[in-house]
């Protein structure tokens, strides 16, 4: 017989019996593989079952299941009294051949693929990783606040509702969704719109519903207007969309809206792109006159607004002022927001507002790369929107995060005596430090990261008239604030001395 030696089968198959995929899938899926690649040929014999079980130590049975396995899909043939003989199913393309006949790379998988594409510079992963203690974020709400708990109370509960269950098969919408109703009187009632089920869709994220947006509405080489400085992940999405990115100043009142007007003709612009609330990542409010005027320039010179609000549920001084979008009878302004950063971090949504016929464009877009959605989500969230259990959430922990806030500001008071500058955030999780006299953002990071702090890339801002820090706090207690603002002082002092 020409039986492959058991040296080399021992080679080809290696079994993790700590592994959550049963045995004799594994050794199935292996064998297949060595004879997709040319190690096992057509008329090979494979071991008997119970010299294969004293082999790899299984039991005989399992060695049964194995083959049974590999027959039913085609890959062995078991004769009565001879034993498993290898088969190739007959080939509808070319066969696949091993790369390399070394048997010690059998469990290689390509480093690097055998085709050419192009690479994006701009996509580049700003989520760094590290395995450093201490670090600070952009302004991440603390998922240690939420109610995991709880959450699986309302997961199950949702995942027995009849009207869910009724949904799974269905092929395409016939009405809107309980979950858009009750997403649109949320709303209504918190954000001051007049909106009614087609002036929304519902997304996996706010990032989600920008790039939908940005598809529907920009062409190559259009003309977007963003503050300087601006969202690093916006800008990127505009970018990948083939605009023109231009930056327009910011001063203590938001996006200077004159500077537009000068320097700017009707009809040149495709958008301007916002975060009225709380500008990321300064943090500064677009006085209530800028809005109007914006507004106004809009309606003029016949751009689109997109005002991102994706802090709108943090305000912890006064009400928040209601958002641009809630006041729009022209039709300019496309509105992006955030529901559920109070709840389990996977059941946070994106949403999208604006007149009708756009988002009936943006779900034609939206059904290309997320064709259904998360039902369960939809369901749950809406229940927990009409119960209330949503506000009752966003109520709780804005008391927590502005404690977190005041906290940081006595600790930048108490180790930061001079050399930075900052203004008290009315809402939202960071603060825009300021360092003056100006050093190396750069070197700043090296020296923490030596005192087990890391600073990312994408809270650093330096230019020659900016040494700044996004500093986000919402996911720190105060206990963790104290040890990091006073690590941010000694190594901002070693660099400043250096």
């Amino acid at each position: 017989m020409n039986s492959p030696g058991n040296k080399l089968l021992k080679q080809l198959i290696y079994l993790e019996k700590s592994n959550a995929t049963a045995i004799y899938i594994q050794a199935a899926q292996q064998i297949i593989n060595a004879i997709q690649r040319g190690y096992l040929t057509e008329g090979d014999w494979l071991p008997g079952t119970r010299t294969f079980g004293q082999l790899f130590k299984i039991n005989r049975n399992t060695v049964v299941a194995i083959y049974d396995e590999l027959a039913s899909q085609g890959w062995v043939e078991i004769i009565p009294n001879k034993g498993t003989c290898v088969l190739v199913p007959e080939q509808k393309t070319a066969a696949i051949k091993a790369t390399s006949q070394r048997i010690d790379q059998v469990h290689d998988y390509a480093s690097t693929t055998g085709f050419p594409f192009r690479s994006s510079f701009n996509l580049a992963s700003t989520r760094e990783q590290n395995q450093i203690k201490y670090s600070i974020n952009d302004g991440q709400p603390d998922l240690r606040l939420h109610p995991t708990h709880q959450f699986s109370k309302w997961y199950s509960a949702s995942m027995k509702r009849k009207s869910l269950i009724s949904k799974w098969n269905q092929t395409s919408l016939t009405s809107y969704s309980a979950f858009e109703i009750q997403l649109c009187n949320y709303l209504n009632a918190t954000r001051g719109f007049h909106i009614k089920s087609h002036n929304l869709m519902s997304t996996r994220s706010i990032e989600m519903s920008l790039y939908i947006v940005s598809r529907v509405l920009l062409q190559p080489k259009d003309i977007v207007l963003v503050g300087h400085l601006s969202n690093y992940a916006a800008n990127m999405i505009f970018q990948q969309a083939g605009a023109l990115i231009k930056t327009i100043p910011i001063d203590d009142d938001g996006i200077d809206v004159d500077y537009i007007r000068t320097h700017f003709i009707k009809d040149s612009i495709r958008c301007v792109y916002v975060c009225a609330h709380r500008h990321y990542p300064t943090t500064r409010a677009l006085s209530a006159e800028r809005r109007l005027q914006l507004m106004q320039l809009a309606k003029d010179y016949q751009f689109a607004i997109i005002e991102d609000d994706f802090d709108y549920d943090f305000q912890f001084d006064g009400s928040a002022m209601l958002p641009m979008a809630s006041s729009d009878a022209n039709g300019v302004i496309i509105y992006l927001g955030k529901l559920g950063q109070s709840l389990f971090p996977s059941f946070q949504t994106g949403f999208v507002i604006a007149p009708e016929n756009l988002i009936a464009e943006a779900k034609n877009y939206l059904k290309i790369v997320d064709s259904q959605g998360d039902l369960i989500q939809e369901q749950m969230l809406s229940e927990l929107i009409y119960e209330g259990e949503i506000h009752r959430l966003i109520k709780k922990n804005i008391i927590i995060y502005k404690q977190r806030r005041d906290f940081l500001c006595d600790c930048l008071t108490h180790y930061f005596s001079q050399h930075v500058f900052w203004e008290k955030p009315s809402g939202g999780l960071a603060l825009w430090l300021r360092f003056e006299p100006k050093i190396s953002l750069v070197k700043l990071a090296h020296q923490a990261q030596r005192m087990d702090l890391f600073l990312p890339k994408i809270i650093l801002y330096q230019d020659k008239n900016t040494c700044c820090i996004r500093f986000g706090f919402g996911d720190l207690n105060e206990e963790e604030i104290d040890i990091i603002v006073k690590k941010l002082r000694d190594a901002y002092n070693l660099v400043l001395n250096s």
